[in-house]
């Protein structure tokens, strides 16, 4: 295939995604404000928690109980379904997880001092769908693991684990 097949491929692939979210017509979410996993015509509700944090020497860690979500996706690249009441959809950040094999417990260190080692959101999109309905979708491929996404500036956790 050549490049620019290749590129035309791409363009209308993307034009498809891109289309299927503005025209998404699944059920709405039953609560406000939880994002919800979208697996085909279904929503999943993430596993809501707080994450609260732990000072240590020179990081502060940000803990969830459990060494893994019951929340499950087989998605690389999760979409969500977001009804935002008081949640803006443009405030989430989502975060790759690890256990502490120590506790058992999953969490996401930051250093106090910000640097390389610093934890870097991954690359989201927001579209409005309808009213207040948004479609925010993850734009990279992520490894299996634990995952988060959190509103900006806040402990309140949807966590799900890709396998």
């Amino acid at each position: 295939m050549s490049s620019r097949s290749a590129a035309i491929a791409l363009t209308l692939l993307l034009g498809a995604v891109a289309g299927y979210a503005q025209d998404y017509n699944g059920p709405p979410p039953p609560k406000a404000d939880v994002p919800y996993l979208l697996h085909a015509e279904n929503l999943v509700e993430t596993e809501h928690a707080v994450a609260q944090p732990e000072d240590r020497k020179k990081q502060t860690a940000h803990v969830i109980p459990g060494a893994a979500s019951p929340v499950r996706t087989p998605l690389a690249e999760p979409i969500f379904i977001l009804l935002s009441e008081n949640l803006p959809p443009q405030n989430m950040q989502l975060y790759q997880m690890t256990v502490n094999k120590k506790t058992g417990n999953r969490e996401t260190v930051f250093p106090k001092k910000p640097g390389k080692r610093t934890p870097r959101p991954k690359h989201l999109t927001f579209k409005r769908v309808n009213d207040n309905v948004y479609w925010i979708e993850v734009n990279e491929v992520l490894d299996n693991g634990q995952y988060c996404l959190t509103p900006k500036g806040a402990d309140d956790v949807f966590c799900f684990e890709i396998y």
